[in-house]
């Protein structure tokens, strides 16, 4: 009768360790599944972000490509004196709106 108890006694937690290693792989395949769409959408938004900058990169370049394909040079040279530079003419004069600093 004492074998039959051990052999009760060790069946039983053989069950129980296989039950709890099948719990254990349950919640470890939970959290990684959690933990990648996390991940992903981390990406995508950096994707998107990454995206608007394309846009705004190729929106420039085709302006430069029509001011290069045009011949009149002194028209982008205007612009980008007046607006990235902020050179004026002699005669001009330019107001700021300082209220909204």
């Amino acid at each position: 009768m004492a074998k039959r108890k051990r052999r009760i006694s060790k069946h039983l937690f053989n069950g129980l360790l296989v039950r709890l290693a099948a719990v254990a792989a349950a919640i470890a395949c939970a959290v990684i599944i959690v933990s990648t769409n996390r991940d992903c959408s981390e990406k995508e938004a950096e994707l998107s972000e990454i995206q608007s900058k394309i846009d705004s990169y190729e929106a420039q370049n085709s302006e430069l490509q029509r001011v290069l394909d045009s011949d009149d040079m002194s028209e982008y040279m205007e612009k980008v004196a007046a607006e990235e530079r902020g050179y004026a003419y002699p005669d001009e004069r330019r107001f700021y709106d300082t209220s909204r600093d």
